[in-house]
């Protein structure tokens, strides 16, 4: 587990403890307000995630060859989704970054078997979009 960024390996702690369904929703919403803020001219279709059924705005830029990610969505269980996911894969270079299994992640953090496939298949989607933003796509 060392090999996981430290918020990751908070979240990981954090979500082990909740032992049911509705106290790791309440976790999401928590994780999410913790979302750096993406400024209302940020909200472009340039930063729009394709592929996701609620609006999702990304935004990347790279520091000494390493990834850090903003973002934002306007349905609230998402933005809990998405602070997880960046937990996940903040501080990552470009390959690295390339090998990160999102089905695993959100297993690993018992959230998996309450994720419907269409925000399974958004997460998959804002993962595409990084990988797109740091050239591995």
């Amino acid at each position: 587990m060392n090999e996981l960024p430290q918020v990751a390996r908070e979240a990981l702690a954090a979500f082990d403890q909740a032992p049911g369904w509705e106290q790791r929703a309440r976790l999401l919403m928590q994780w999410g307000e913790r979302l750096e803020p993406v400024a209302d001219d940020e909200r472009s279709d340039a930063n729009l995630v394709a592929g996701c059924e609620s609006r999702v705005w990304l935004l990347g830029e790279q520091e000494g060859g390493r990834w850090h990610f903003r973002a934002t969505s306007d349905a609230r269980l998402l933005r809990g989704l998405l602070a997880v996911l960046l937990a996940r894969v903040d501080g990552l270079d470009a390959g690295t970054l390339a090998a990160v299994d999102v089905a695993d992640w959100f297993a690993r953090l018992g959230l998996s078997r309450q994720l419907s496939p269409s925000r399974s298949n958004g997460m998959n989607a804002v993962l595409q979009r990084m990988q797109e933003l740091t050239g591995q796509r």
